[in-house]
């Protein structure tokens, strides 16, 4: 074997192994290198870069089969949606995280102009999860909601804002009104409550035409999620680019509005 094909294969393993360590703390890692050593010297063998992805896998739980192609479907929404508006660059993405879920790395050009746009297409991917789930199961499941980092949490917290601290509500924009419990205030409003749904649905729905008008891209990306269950942000923009799916920024650099 050459040594550029050995590296190419290292730099491989090391990508899996970066994306497989999403989410994962330093006490983690620390603790998944310690036992992989110690089981490469009871069997009197150097450590190899494939005993720290085994012990990555064995250190989460086994999702379901069920599960897997679940949450692979939430997640695919999220990268899909995420990568054709040009959010920003893509770092990885796991399917089985700690919780029993998954875990996607995104950041987020903050060069972008913070318009109404920007925030829309934030709360477009938001809810790209949960509308993957709806097209390919018909109903979604609970993996959007259940705390306040949660997708719907995140969104709901954006459409709000536009409401009432942004300038971009429908009614006084030009009225500032913050305040410290906005469920609160949503429960005694209904016509703000009202307003602040319209924007989720509205994301939603957009969620789910860039889902379907670009199917054979996400179904590929479902698949690569539940065969290798870790891909990396080159790997996940890889195998949309080959299945033909453009990005915002590349739509752009093309001339296409």
């Amino acid at each position: 074997m050459s040594a550029t094909v050995q590296n190419q294969e290292t730099n491989a393993v090391l990508k899996r192994l970066a994306a497989r360590a999403l989410g994962l703390t330093g006490a983690d890692i620390q603790r998944i290198v310690k036992e992989a050593k110690a089981a490469a010297r009871r069997q009197r063998r150097p450590l190899a870069l494939a005993d720290l992805e085994a012990g990555i896998r064995h250190h989460r739980p086994q999702l379901s089969p069920e599960r897997l192609r679940a949450t692979a479907v939430h997640e695919a929404g999220h990268l899909l949606v995420h990568y054709m508006l040009g959010l920003g660059p893509i770092k990885g993405v796991t399917i089985d995280d700690e919780s029993g879920g998954g875990y996607g790395s995104l950041a987020f050009d903050r060069q972008h102009v913070m318009r109404r746009d920007w925030f829309v297409d934030m709360m477009t991917m938001l809810l790209a999860g949960r509308a993957a789930e709806t097209l390919v199961f018909v109903e979604p499941g609970t993996g959007a909601g259940g705390s306040d980092d949660s997708d719907l949490a995140r969104a709901t917290a954006i459409a709000f804002a536009l409401e009432r601290t942004l300038g971009l509500g429908q009614k006084h924009p030009l009225l500032y009104r913050p305040h410290p419990r906005p469920a609160a205030v949503l429960d005694a409003d209904p016509v703000l409550a009202a307003r602040v749904h319209g924007h989720l649905e509205r994301a939603e729905e957009r969620a789910a035409r860039l889902i379907t008008d670009n199917r054979k891209g996400f179904d590929t990306l479902v698949e690569a999620l539940i065969e290798a269950q870790a891909l990396d942000g080159p790997d996940v923009a890889r195998i949309l680019d080959q299945a033909g799916v453009m990005s915002q920024g590349r739509l752009v650099e093309a001339g296409v509005e």
